[in-house]
């Protein structure tokens, strides 16, 4: 047995925030509390560390582009690092408005952002991505290409398959880890090998 404490404190403050920030809100075509993808996404960066700022990050990574807290509110309530690993994970709208892009275009620019993000920026992405690409492999499994409709995605599994696959080449310095691995499983289980 450990000798050690663990404090937990961040992290059950972080919970506490998150749990109250999505109050109400289902996860889209899910029909469960939208604050279990946030819980999985900290669960999966659990795997990789147990920086207590990660993880905070990790259960608040959706709460500034899907909530109405703001960057200020989470910088005090939570610090620097831990805001700004949220707001690197965010798709952040200028003045209420999101500028229009086509799909590939904002895929295209969340992936170099995420290509050029910090380590510590790529573990808190991966427990996202990761949580999303499990939901995905599941759906495809039970309902097979009525999936694609669900996203904004012009050219549906092909989009989608194209998007998974940059995330997976942006996130590269996680190699080493079972989150990547299972990344890796995942987007082969779905779309098959990589045709060149």
């Amino acid at each position: 047995m450990p000798n050690h404490f663990l404090n937990t404190e961040l992290f059950d403050k972080a919970a506490h925030f998150a749990i109250s920030a999505h109050a109400n809100t289902e996860r889209r075509a899910k029909g469960f509390p939208y604050i279990i993808h946030p819980m999985e996404a900290a669960a999966i960066v659990a795997t990789m560390t147990t920086d207590p700022e990660l993880l905070a990050a990790a259960i608040l990574h959706d709460t500034l582009e899907d909530t109405e807290v703001t960057f200020e509110e989470l910088r005090s309530q939570f610090g620097n690092r831990v805001a700004y690993l949220v707001l690197a994970e965010s798709n952040i709208k200028k003045n209420g408005i999101l500028r229009q892009t086509t799909w590939r275009e904002s895929k295209s620019r969340a992936v170099e952002r995420l290509a050029n993000a910090s380590h510590e920026g790529k573990i808190v992405a991966m427990g996202d991505k990761l949580s999303n690409l499990r939901a995905i492999a599941s759906d495809y499994q039970l309902i097979g290409d009525q999936l694609w409709s669900r996203f904004h995605a012009p050219e549906g599994k092909k989009d989608v398959e194209w998007y998974y696959r940059a995330l997976f080449d942006a996130l590269n310095d996680l190699k080493g880890t079972l989150p990547y691995q299972e990344f890796e499983r995942l987007i082969r289980q779905t779309w098959g090998e990589k045709k060149e």
